[in-house]
């Protein structure tokens, strides 16, 4: 498990510092925020869906106790025709009535109605038309010139008796009754309450006609009026029969005016559809108020939320990207200072101007700057500790060789020799002398270059008397060198290497050339012999000879010198030094 959470990391781990810091505000800051953000919204969304809903139930309830009041108005209509005597008399008298008796009993039933109608003390504003109807299904309408609506023709009587509506009117025994339509059928835009019309004068009350009173559908805008301002819609639906159909308004755009749909799967659909209802359940006519509002447009205020937190999201966002660019660059800036300086440091530089902050990334620039510079001073300090010893080494080879005896002896063959009239001898001797007296130089490190010169030719004269005059030695160096100073034993040991490498196992006679050239700031020297070659150049890295001379080329003109050595088996040797030349101290010491 560790390994596997290892892994991820790695795979995801930004390979900056400036990304992590970039990564890592994003995740602290942006995160939080959306999920208050998202939390925010929902309480907002809860709350205003709650505070809807009791404020919406406030208002259909006071609704419902408006309509409550108006319905009541009907009501009270209703008594007031059930009650009349006058109405009530005619309608037992209009069981078998002449053609006469039955004009006369319509007008006297007509005028009664208008007269009540007339009166201050009902409300008679959303009445649209009464009708009253004997047993014979006469009816003495006022309002309205159809006194039958969709009941005509002579089954008249059995359609009325058949109807729903009357079934209803009948169950209720002289309550009452209130429908969602016009029972008549012929307006769209009322409903009808039907009471039957009992005698009171039986025992049994018997019904002796109905009262339609038809009320205008109007009467809900007044209902509903208050309530203008609500958004969405306000509905008033009858379910009584276990299916929905709307009352009002006459064309609602939520809900159907008639469906198969029960109550309950209204309300899953209305909420399916993203609709927020409330109802309330008229306690008069057992109709349900409802209001019925599109989520979006409750939730309009919590949206600006959402946005208000997703914009603030944004922002802090940015801000944590400037704020972690900052941070983050104050950090990877002195990291890049001191990776430039490393790599200025395996160049050779040793001096750096870069400046550094006082925190902890600013200590090592600090530290880096004075170790580079202990480095230096170090590595100056073993260059001429080695130096020193290599000089040591020599002058204590030098000290073993007692100077004075070396040349008292010397000079005593010379003479000898010469007494003799052996000139050979004589001249080996002398070469001898002065080869060690150059080579000792009084203990200095250099030499001006005529002087090596000399030495090469002193050298050269003694293999030749060995050599009978084998080799041949041509010397070609610019006259304006000749006085510069060189480290000493720098090119004897070169000729002294080709003789013996070269020439001396060659059959017959060779020639050694030695050249000397300044080219542009550097002294450019040549050693060139025609002898055997060298067939593996590892060789002349196990000598001390040509190492020797290489190494203290190196060590004493520094790594802009070069020691290059050219050879072809059987034609030859040609080995070439350079070094830097300084016009007023000669060549350049490292």
């Amino acid at each position: 498990m560790k390994q596997w959470l290892h892994n991820l990391f790695v795979q995801v781990r930004f390979r900056k510092i400036r990304s992590r810091f970039f990564a890592a505000m994003i995740l602290l800051s942006v995160p939080p925020l959306a999920i208050l953000g998202y939390i925010s919204f929902n309480i907002a969304k809860e709350t205003l869906m709650d505070t809807n809903k009791q404020t919406t139930q406030d208002h259909l309830r006071t609704s419902s106790e408006v309509a409550d009041l108006m319905f009541r108005n009907v009501i009270n209509l209703n008594r007031s025709v059930i009650l009349n005597n006058d109405i009530r008399d005619d309608l037992r008298a209009s069981r078998n009535p002449t053609a006469e008796e039955q004009s006369l009993i319509k007008d006297r039933t007509m005028d009664q109605l208008q007269k009540m109608i007339n009166s201050n003390f009902l409300d008679s504003r959303f009445v649209d038309s009464i009708c009253l109807y004997d047993l014979r299904f006469e009816a003495y309408c006022l309002g309205r010139s159809d006194d039958a609506g969709i009941y005509k023709g002579e089954n008249k009587y059995e359609q009325i008796e058949q109807s729903d509506w009357y079934q209803k009117a009948f169950k209720r025994q002289g309550g009452v009754v209130f429908f969602s339509s016009n029972i008549l059928g012929d307006k769209s835009n009322t409903f009808s309450t039907v009471k039957l019309f009992r005698d009171s004068d039986t025992n049994n009350g018997e019904p002796i006609g109905l009262l339609v009173i038809n009320i205008s559908k109007s009467i809900f805008d007044t209902i509903f009026t208050r309530n203008i301002h609500y958004s969405g819609e306000f509905l008033a639906i009858d379910s009584s029969d276990d299916k929905v159909q709307v009352i009002y308004p006459k064309q609602s755009k939520m809900i159907e005016q008639q469906t198969n749909d029960n109550l309950e799967a209204t309300y899953r659909r209305l909420q399916d559809q993203g609709y927020l209802s409330v109802n309330y359940e008229n306690e008069t006519t057992g109709w349900i108020f409802i209001h019925v509002i599109a989520m979006q447009d409750l939730l309009k205020e919590s949206n600006k939320i959402g946005w208000a937190t997703a914009l603030i999201a944004s922002v802090i966002g940015f801000i944590a990207l400037v704020i972690s660019f900052i941070i983050s660059g104050s950090i990877t800036k002195p990291l890049l200072q001191l990776k430039k300086m490393m790599v200025k440091w395996t160049t050779g530089t040793r001096d750096f101007d870069e400046t550094f902050e006082e925190d902890e990334v600013g200590a090592i620039g600090e530290s880096f700057k004075r170790m580079s510079s202990v480095n230096e001073e170090l590595s100056e300090r073993l260059l001429h500790s080695e130096l020193k010893e290599r000089d040591a080494e020599l002058r204590a080879l030098q000290a073993q060789i007692k100077p004075h005896f070396l040349y008292n002896t010397l000079d005593s063959i010379y003479w000898m020799a010469t007494l003799q009239n052996n000139h050979d001898v004589a001249q080996m001797a002398i070469s001898l002398s002065e080869s060690f007296k150059l080579s000792l130089n009084k203990g200095k490190e250099t030499i001006p270059l005529y002087k090596e010169l000399k030495h090469v030719e002193h050298y050269m004269t003694i293999q030749n008397i060995r050599y009978n005059n084998r080799f041949q030695y041509i010397e070609d160096v610019e006259p304006a060198l000749m006085g510069i100073e060189i480290l000493k034993l720098l090119l004897q040991p070169l000729v002294e290497n080709a003789i013996y490498h070269g020439l001396e196992p060659k059959v017959g006679e060779g020639t050694i050339s030695l050249k000397g050239r300044r080219d542009g700031e550097f002294v450019q020297f040549t050693v060139e012999d025609d002898g055997v070659g060298i067939e593996d150049m590892a060789k002349t890295e196990q000598g001390y000879g040509l190492s020797n001379v290489k190494e203290r080329i190196l060590l004493y003109y520094g790594e802009t010198s070069s020691f290059l050595i050219a050879s072809e088996p059987n034609a030859g040797t040609k080995i070439e030094i350079r070094f830097k030349y300084q016009e007023e101290g000669g060549a350049g010491h490292a």
